[in-house]
């Protein structure tokens, strides 16, 4: 059965509505990228990705460490490296250790301070090449731990020069041994030299006593706070004769340096933070000097409004004392002392039976 021209029509309209609507929903899709006077969108290449993110593999060393998302993870740690005083403290301990290290070695040492740094404590157990040596030592009156890590090239040095070994024109290459029972007795002696130099550096800042607590050889077994938190690292280079020598690192977490950080903070040995001591002297002097009034009590009643109301001239109020009773001395309000009421020539006088009472803070 042929259709009726009214049904065609209304198939037509349909088709024509369906169409202009997917146009149109194309044309809405489409205005974004094509809309007039927008730029197309720029996709980023993978360069652009790794340098943003901090992964940039053309650039050597630790360059790459402070861009991108490492910027801003390591910026919790900024703020320990603003401590002006630790440079001093480890000066006073680069000169005391090479007098120290001479006298231990009888050769001439020649100690540097290489760097000095704030790293995570995770990261810096990862970067510990094996085997290794690692003295944690405890500093007593900071209640905390610190490590001391001596390299491979130092303890053979140190074994060399101790035990009468070879003289070598190069450095001799480290095997990758464990350390023996000698060589550990060795680094013992050589970190207590440390631990008393250091003891001594920080001396004139606030009194340190760092005590030897362990030796390990496993990075993991030398953990003393928290992976994620940041700790101060300070290599000093070690350099003897014959081209010996190697690196020694101090790592103390920032939880052990947080007793003393105000001191740390200071600009200069001895500095008050905001204090005034001529200021302090002369506030006191002038408070000293102030004029008070001094009230004496002798007794006090609890009396009706009614009878306040009805007192006349001549109405005589009866007191709950006698002439032999104390009295109470205020100032501002405050009872501060006792006395008994006296008489000295044409005046009244009190003698004070009682120290001048503090008021005491809750």
């Amino acid at each position: 059965m042929a259709e009726t021209p009214t049904t065609q029509t209304a198939d037509e309209a349909a088709a024509a509505e369906w169409e202009a609507s997917l146009a149109k929903e194309g044309a809405a899709g489409a205005a974004p990228a094509g809309a007039e006077g927008d730029e197309p969108q720029r996709v980023l290449n993978q360069d652009e990705i790794d340098t943003l993110l901090g992964f940039d593999t053309k650039k050597e060393g630790d360059a790459a460490q402070i861009e991108g998302i490492f910027a801003i993870l390591n910026k919790s740690m900024t703020a320990y490296e603003k401590l002006p005083m630790l440079e001093v403290v480890f000066d006073r301990l680069v000169r005391q250790l090479s007098t120290s290290l001479r006298n231990f070695t009888s050769e001439n040492v020649d100690v540097s301070l290489d760097s000095m740094t704030s790293i995570r404590f995770d990261d810096y157990l990862n970067s510990i090449p094996l085997p290794a040596l690692l003295v944690v030592f405890r500093a007593v009156e900071w209640e905390n731990f610190g490590i001391v890590t001596v390299d491979s090239s130092q303890i053979y040095a140190m074994v060399d020069i101790l035990l009468g070994g070879r003289k070598a024109n190069r450095p001799v290459r480290v095997e990758g041994r464990p350390y023996t029972t000698i060589e550990q007795d060795i680094v013992k002696r050589m970190i207590d030299v440390v631990l008393g130099d250091m003891s001594n550096a920080f001396e004139p800042l606030s009194p340190a006593t760092f005590h030897f607590e362990r030796l390990e050889t496993n990075p993991r077994f030398a953990t003393i706070t928290r992976p994620g938190n940041p700790a101060l690292l300070v290599r000093f280079r070690i350099d003897m004769v014959e081209d010996r020598g190697g690196i020694i690192e101090v790592l103390l977490p920032h939880t052990t340096l947080e007793p003393i950080r105000d001191l740390l903070l200071q600009m200069f040995m001895g500095e008050n933070f905001g204090q005034d001591t001529v200021w302090e002297k002369h506030l006191g002097k002038e408070l000293r000097n102030t004029a008070v009034t001094l009230e004496a009590v002798f007794d006090e009643k609890t009396v009706t409004l009614k009878d306040i109301m009805s007192l006349k001239v001549g109405s005589t109020m009866l007191l709950d004392c006698t002439p032999d009773d104390d009295i109470t001395l205020r100032c501002g309000g405050i009872a501060v002392t006792t006395g008994t009421l006296g008489k000295v020539g044409d005046h009244v006088a009190v003698s004070i039976n009682e120290a001048l009472k503090r008021k005491k803070e809750a």
